[in-house]
């Protein structure tokens, strides 16, 4: 069997068939296969992990122009940031703005934006990606409202880094370019709150108020009669002394942690207050046994239906 020549080495592990021809890369090396073929224009020496929207984009990145880039919910899942749960995938997006055209390929959702300042950034991977607050926007085209609060929180909050965004840059983007579907980024935006830890957290304070429940404090620091700090509390309810929180733990794989969280629970209903431990399995399905099991200690704290502070969320 002949030996395949070597590639130039001007060519990183993933690059475009054009690029390869322009350095003398015959068609039928290109067509060999050793090379893996993710897109059309594509070529590729690198064996992926995984079907990850990670590898998806950097298999396509070669072959971006200068004035495309990933954009809508591709952003969110290149940044970490929380998408609609399972069995939803998010899409590779790639955008440009007019006069600029899109791409029109296999496995690639393109989108020809309005006359506009280009915003991108370039993330550490090389990746460019539009401003995280337009693609907040672009997603609200696809996404339900949950996942947008859950994003929007995402974005101005502070999670061991500095926030990506500011809930008026939100609203700004909003107020410049439009509201989609009936309004749903206002409304998501009226339900978004900045300090949120979790995209879980975010999902039960919402499945509280969708079940008329009274809206929960965020961060809230527990402290005792002498003011000395006891806990901060993810979601709280002052008025009633109650604490739900999500706790996503399959088990109990870390025993000093185990130990150290049982011991705050302790501290929590030492000075007065029900600890409401939230399970992943609560939240299966519409979160019905997580909503019942606050709602059952708001009422032993007192609450009643109808005290709620705020219009029910609907997910209508």
């Amino acid at each position: 069997m002949p030996r395949r020549s070597p590639l130039p080495p001007e060519l990183l592990a993933r690059f475009s068939v054009a690029d390869a021809l322009a350095l003398g890369v015959s068609p039928s090396r290109l067509n060999s296969r050793e090379l893996r073929r993710p897109f059309n224009g594509v070529r590729s020496t690198v064996v992926p992990s995984g079907a990850t929207l990670l590898d998806a984009c950097l298999d396509y990145a070669p072959r971006l122009a200068p004035c495309q880039f990933f954009s809508h919910e591709t952003v969110f899942g290149l940044i970490g940031a929380p998408t609609p749960g399972w069995p939803y995938r998010p899409l590779v997006h790639v955008s440009a703005h007019r006069p600029a055209r899109e791409p029109r390929t296999a496995g690639i959702v393109g989108h020809r934006l309005q006359v506009r300042e280009p915003a991108t950034r370039v993330l550490a991977n090389g990746l460019r990606v539009e401003d995280p607050v337009r693609a907040w926007r672009q997603a609200g085209t696809l996404w339900p409202l949950d996942a947008l609060v859950a994003a929007a929180d995402f974005l101005i909050s502070d999670r061991g880094r500095r926030p990506l965004a500011s809930l008026d840059e939100l609203v700004a983007e909003v107020n410049a370019m439009g509201d989609v579907r009936g309004g749903i980024l206002r409304t998501a935006l009226l339900h978004s709150r900045e300090g949120v830890r979790s995209s879980r957290e975010t999902d039960l304070r919402l499945r509280l108020l969708a079940a008329g429940l009274p809206e929960p404090e965020i961060n809230w620091t527990l402290r005792d009669h002498r003011g000395s700090f006891v806990a901060e509390l993810d979601l709280a309810y002052p008025r009633w002394r109650v604490a739900p929180e999500y706790d996503g733990r399959v088990h109990a794989e870390n025993a000093a942690q185990f130990e150290k969280d049982a011991d705050r629970w302790d501290r929590i209903r030492a000075v007065g207050w029900e600890h409401v431990r939230i399970l992943n399995h609560h939240m299966r399905g519409d979160g019905g046994a997580a909503v019942a099991k606050v709602r059952d200690a708001l009422i032993r704290a007192g609450w009643r239906p109808g005290q709620s502070s705020r219009v029910p969320l609907s997910f209508e």
